[in-house]
């Protein structure tokens, strides 16, 4: 039975946090930050309270088109000048994410259901060194312009507020899962910044998943397809399009209590960007990333602890930064009961 306790806090913790980083869209920051989602996705939890914290880092960078669409976000290149910038955007994003879940004992359409809320607290530095050049336009004609930028932001704060409804369903070795999450901004964000924790605008998500788990043989592969709806920022008004993106987790246990595999994801950006603030066009953006994770389970008194470690390599993107982050996860939830306390009807097996 311990690894079916491993199944079910696994499950908890690798349904991760969404901070708002340096990602894609509107000046490189999407709702939905890849990796959410990872192994064991869909499987169900205990019934009861759960917590999850997270520490999360990324490090990346961009060139001349999305460090002129933060350029022209913050306001530095006013309306009436045709610009081409040739320079680059770095940040560096470190956060902490607490996730409170309650997962019901009383099955809704079938299946399992949870309700979560997501808090963030971190801090964001972002720079920004180039050449811009362009024609200003004037009543008299167009006037030659240049100029070197290098500007730096950096924000400390709380980050918007992220509540997900999802449901689980079982079926020996399949487990399936929907669910609906969305972005309630109230985080720290100020239109002129480079650096921003909370996104400006609200979104919804939803999305669902599907994950294969072999207790026997330690075997699972999962992965959740999700797409969000971006309100517009009406500080800027400037609206995201709809994205696309899919979380995937491949994993082998070596023991009850050791886990080892790979993560990976992939971002794409179908809608073009739109409002009277737009001013870059569609913008549409994506990137996919890859990498691996090692996971750990342990007792936490009458609890089940979990520890994971999983980082990201980041490839073909297009319109938004990209470079390299790392989360690592510890979750507390409780434990399965024991064989003992266990009823007589036997478990569902394929």
């Amino acid at each position: 039975m311990r690894i079916i306790k491993a199944i079910i806090t696994v499950a908890f913790a690798s349904i991760t946090l969404m901070p708002t980083v340096a990602s894609a869209d509107e000046g490189g920051v999407s709702f939905w930050l890849p990796g959410t989602f990872g192994s064991l996705a869909a499987t169900p939890q205990q019934p009861g309270w759960s917590a999850a914290a997270i520490y999360y880092h990324t490090s990346v960078s961009a060139g001349g088109d999305v460090a002129r669409a933060r350029e022209i976000e913050t306001g530095r290149i006013p309306v009436n000048l045709t610009a081409t910038l040739n320079a680059n955007l770095n940040a560096n994003v470190d956060l902490g994410l607490l996730n409170a879940t309650y997962v019901f004992a009383t099955p809704v359409l079938g299946g399992q259901a949870s309700a979560s809320l997501i808090g963030i607290y971190g801090a964001n530095t972002t720079s920004l060194a180039g050449t811009v050049t362009g024609a200003l336009s004037t009543p008299f004609g167009s006037i030659p312009f240049s100029r070197f930028d290098s500007i730096s932001d950096s924000v400390t704060g709380f980050g918007d507020l992220i509540p997900q409804f999802a449901l689980r369903w079982n079926a020996g070795v399949n487990n399936y899962m929907t669910y609906i999450t969305g972005d309630i901004p109230v985080g720290l964000y100020n239109s002129t910044s480079l650096a921003n924790i909370g996104i400006g605008h609200g979104a919804i998500d939803a999305g669902g998943g599907y994950t294969y788990f072999n207790p026997q043989t330690g075997h699972e592969l999962s992965g959740v397809l999700g797409f969000t709806y971006n309100l517009k920022n009406t500080a800027t008004q400037y609206q995201n399009g709809v994205d696309m993106h899919f979380d995937w987790g491949a994993s082998q246990f070596l023991s009850k209590q050791v886990q080892v595999g790979l993560v990976g994801y992939v971002y794409k950006q179908l809608g073009c960007d739109t409002g009277s603030g737009d001013r870059v066009g569609c913008f549409r953006s994506q990137v996919a990333g890859i990498g691996p994770q090692i996971g750990y389970l342990f007792p936490v008194g009458t609890m089940q602890g979990y520890l994971n470690l999983k980082g990201y390599k980041e490839f073909a993107a297009e319109n938004r930064p990209d470079g390299w982050n790392v989360w690592l996860t510890f979750a507390i939830s409780p434990a399965a009961p024991t064989p003992a306390a266990m009823p007589v009807k036997p478990m569902i097996t394929k």
